[in-house]
């Protein structure tokens, strides 16, 4: 399939791409919880996803994907995914999604914790009858130990009776925020294998650039082609979530098991490219290490999406004796 971006859809992650650039710089990342969150309320960020009747734009997820690849670039912090691609298909206060004065934190099938549960008005937590809405208010929320210090998990817990079961189904909603998932960890991935490469051509050592190095260079351009073979595959993936194909499972896997691969292999990379200073909490890259290794476990890992794929290729061939 060729996946060629419209001037709007490009227009759009530009734009998010000026607003996070001037209010979520990495120094924002030490100091600020949600940084840009209000100016992306302005913008119309949170209600991408919603329909017009609720005063969102009713967008399809192929065309906010390069919007969402900026907010991983940007090592965003918050329940972005959640708030703004999970939630308007699960709640009810979608007007109030949409203009920022509700965020929401998901605990999806098979995860335990949730993500920024602190900063989240409602919580959405499966269990084995589906999910269900927690006001924050009434759940009780013990922190855990995470990888990413700007993605804080805490273990959440409630009375049944305090919370709502929600009717919607919660397919659409969970394979949507996979799928913007992926499409962070490519922006997180593209982010790490330019500040390698920007490093790489000015660090030197025996008089030369280490970039020059075969050894460099060649990690590097595997790290490029992982990125470039995954970022198609979630392009795939939300083409088929928007219109409901029958592959649409097996996509929304093999995207976040690429993208979750590419980002991974990025981060090694950059760590090693960087040498010690890549181990410092004093360098900025920590924070893309970090979000790489954080969102490659969120919505699924990628080994748990392997599985998925591989079952779903072999579900329906034919057995001979």
């Amino acid at each position: 399939m060729n996946f060629i971006w419209t001037d709007e859809q490009l227009a759009l992650g530009a734009t998010v791409r000026d607003v996070l650039r001037a209010h979520c710089p990495p120094a924002a990342l030490r100091t600020e919880r949600r940084p840009a969150w209000e100016q992306l309320a302005e913008l119309g960020f949170f209600g991408l996803l919603a329909p017009q009747e609720c005063d969102g734009l009713g967008l399809a997820l192929t065309d906010v994907l390069p919007a969402l690849e900026e907010t991983g670039r940007a090592c965003l912090p918050g329940p972005v995914v959640d708030t703004a691609i999970a939630a308007p298909y699960l709640v009810d206060e979608v007007p109030k999604l949409v203009s920022g004065a509700v965020t929401v934190a998901v605990i999806p099938p098979g995860q335990e914790y949730a993500a920024d549960a602190d900063l989240a008005d409602l919580l959405i937590v499966a269990g084995p009858d589906g999910l269900r809405q927690v006001d924050r208010a009434s759940a009780r929320l013990t922190p855990v130990p995470g990888a990413d210090p700007c993605r804080r998990l805490f273990e959440v817990a409630f009375d049944p009776g305090e919370s709502v079961r929600l009717a919607a189904a919660p397919e659409p909603a969970l394979h949507r925020a996979t799928v913007a998932t992926a499409a962070q960890l490519i922006g997180v991935a593209r982010e790490l294998l330019d500040a390698s490469v920007t490093y790489a051509r000015a660090r030197r050592q025996f008089g030369t650039a280490i970039g020059t190095f075969q050894a460099v260079k060649h990690r590097l351009a595997d790290v490029a082609i992982d990125v470039e073979f995954a970022a198609p595959l979630v392009c795939r993936a939300a083409l088929s979530v928007d219109r409901g194909t029958s592959t649409g499972e097996r996509d929304v896997s093999a995207a976040k098991a690429a993208a979750g691969e590419a980002a991974c292999a990025a981060a090694r990379a950059a760590l090693q490219v960087h040498g010690a200073i890549g181990y410092t909490e004093e360098l900025d890259l920590r924070f893309w290490l970090a979000r790489a290794w954080s969102l490659s476990a969120a919505y699924g890992t990628s080994a748990e999406h392997r599985r998925g794929v591989r079952d779903h290729l072999t579900r329906d061939l034919r057995r001979y004796p």
